[in-house]
């Protein structure tokens, strides 16, 4: 039955053309791809529906993210700036999560996708941990804000907080923190 549909398809749209004064090619070339183009539209149709509702790399909120989904977009933010990406292990890592950059300007990050404001802890963790990973810099992203005391901590050993409503400068902060030349 398909395939009766199909042929009376191709030769509708073949006529339909000829009478339109379409040339016999082109209407053979009508009648031809009418038939392709029926049994391709749906699929193509609900490829596209499900491609738009599906979110693109930069349309994931941080607050629905998992921990590792975090610090793979803080990975891919970095990438984007055209330094590399060296991504620690999960456990030894000496709380760096992320190793961004060329030597001598490497840069030391440690991800925290958190419910609540990160506290100094973060900023010991990198700080201590950027000198066995060989960085000149550190920074702690988040997704929440800071607390007083790991604002003061970082500003004590120059470590860069972004975290919050402040996540969209991340990559100017990275492209910053890792440019050739005396680290800021």
């Amino acid at each position: 039955m398909r395939v009766k549909a199909y042929a009376l398809l191709a030769t509708t749209s073949g006529l339909a053309t000829y009478a339109a004064g379409a040339p016999a090619w082109w209407s053979i070339a009508i009648g031809v791809a009418a038939p392709a183009l029926a049994v391709s539209a749906p699929r193509f149709l609900r490829g596209a529906l499900t491609g738009a509702r599906t979110p693109g790399a930069r349309e994931h909120r941080p607050e629905t993210m998992s921990g590792m989904q975090f610090e793979d977009y803080v990975a891919g933010v970095a990438r984007s700036c055209g330094v590399p990406v060296i991504m620690t292990p999960v456990t030894g890592d000496w709380g760096v999560d992320l190793i961004v950059g060329h030597r001598p300007n490497r840069l030391a990050i440690q991800c925290k996708r958190l419910s609540r404001p990160v506290g100094p802890g973060a900023v010991q963790e990198v700080v201590a941990g950027a000198p066995m990973q060989d960085c000149a810099a550190t920074m702690v992203v988040s997704n929440q804000p800071f607390t007083p005391a790991a604002r003061r901590l970082a500003e004590l050993h120059g470590c860069e907080l972004v975290g919050g409503s402040e996540l969209p400068r991340l990559r100017s902060a990275i492209r910053r923190l890792t440019a050739p030349g005396p680290v800021s």
